[in-house]
């Protein structure tokens, strides 16, 4: 089947959205149809291990996307490339995936993210625009160390899997002595990606504007923005799961008059987080837009996020990603109208996740970090530390007038 063909031609997508995603045991899927390819029957079977393996992990949406992303490429390079098995896979096979991974053909990267399966004709297919590696921005591919990192982590549990299911014999992934040739390793911790002072304030002005203009569709973007940033949550907690439907009456007041946001994040815990007095103002902003109360009653079962049409809450993160970066388009584009070219082009490269690192970013500076840590819902302080960075600004600050000469 291997063939110069596959640096031609995109391969389809294999693995659908989860929500589209049946329990693989009771319904075991199929490969998605090639007009060109009829699998090998090594091949299906791969393909239904690795749908339960995903399957296992559908209590995290942000998981399952992760584990979702990293199989499909493997896989692809498994059909199209290698022309192997999951069984057949030693150490140097997982090495040369890697050096195909930095540098896929150009027929396998598009420019924008499309969605993996599209409605048509009544029946869900295969998105022929979508492609397994995207970069954005006329920019040039370059597989990142966190990238890296990734395929690490999420084959080696894969394989972890398939050893303990007795699917394969041993993990090749962990049999790749030499990883330092790979991944590198850093002296100080890594960055905190986030926003700058000057972009949030143009961002939130922008929102404020858009919601001026628009209250009935843009209300809700500046309550989107406000709870990512002002509560550190995740994008995967203002959807609605299987696990956790976010509603208004999970903003709850205690006996002392302050008032608190549950929900569940990472790991399914959860948790209690502090409301600022400004996070209540955007709540009863948001919540009197909609015609409601300013605040809402004990046990109120209202959506967290509505939909503009039909009842319920959003259940796509990918929507609620199109709605911030639409804001951060327009953001962009009053930063270049403004002269700040590099703000605009830096903001051009922020995800949803930012505001969050933004968010703690900001207040870890003045409240305890214990405080902080308890909020964001990390497992431990020293994850709450990546936040802080006052050495980082000393240590560049006593280097700023070194001289080069005399």
């Amino acid at each position: 089947m291997v063939s110069p063909a596959y640096q031609k031609r995109a391969p389809l997508p294999l693995f659908d959205t989860l929500e589209q995603m049946q329990n693989p045991w009771q319904h075991p899927p199929e490969l998605p149809r090639h007009p060109k390819t009829s699998w090998p029957d090594y091949a299906i079977q791969d393909f239904r291990r690795s749908a339960e393996f995903l399957y296992s992990y559908r209590g995290s949406a942000d998981t399952f996307s992760s584990y979702r992303r990293e199989l499909e490429h493997f896989l692809q390079w498994l059909l199209w490339v290698a022309d192997k098995s999951l069984k057949q896979v030693e150490r140097q096979d997982v090495e040369r995936y890697i050096e195909f991974a930095r540098r896929p053909p150009d027929a396998w990267i598009g420019e924008k993210h499309v969605a993996r399966f599209i409605d048509s004709e009544g029946a869900r297919q295969a998105n022929p625009d979508w492609r397994p590696y995207v970069v954005e921005n006329e920019k040039e591919y370059a597989l990142s160390q966190s990238g890296l990192q990734a395929i690490f982590a999420v084959l080696g549990s894969f394989y972890n899997y398939l050893v303990q299911e007795g699917m394969a014999e041993v993990n090749p992934v962990a049999r790749v002595r030499q990883k330092g040739k790979f991944l590198r390793k850093s002296q100080s911790q890594t960055r905190i990606r986030r926003l700058s002072p000057i972009q949030w304030d143009v961002v939130w002005e922008t929102a404020e504007s858009m919601a001026e203009q628009d209250p009935q569709t843009h209300e809700r973007t500046l309550f989107i923005l406000s709870a990512l940033f002002g509560m550190y949550l995740r994008i995967s907690e203002l959807v609605e799961t299987d696990r956790w439907i976010p509603q208004m009456g999970h903003f709850q007041r205690d006996m002392e008059g302050n008032w608190w946001f549950l929900t569940v994040g990472k790991g399914n815990k959860e948790r209690e987080v502090s409301v600022s007095d400004d996070m209540l103002v955007a709540l009863k902003r948001y919540r009197l837009s909609r015609g409601m109360t300013p605040l809402p009653a004990p046990g109120e079962s209202t959506p967290l996020i509505h939909k503009t049409r039909g009842k319920g809450g959003i259940t796509s993160t990918r929507q609620i990603r199109g709605i911030v970066q639409s804001c951060f388009d327009r953001a962009s584009e009053v930063l270049r109208s403004e002269g700040a070219d590099e703000e605009a082009d830096r903001l051009s490269e922020a995800t949803v996740h930012w505001l969050r690192h933004t968010g703690i970013s900001e207040d870890v500076k003045y409240r305890p970090r214990e405080h902080v840590r308890d909020d964001a819902g990390h497992g431990s302080s020293a994850i709450t530390d990546r936040y802080i960075d006052v050495e980082r600004a000393e240590r560049h600050a006593t280097a700023r007038h070194k001289r080069l000469g005399s």
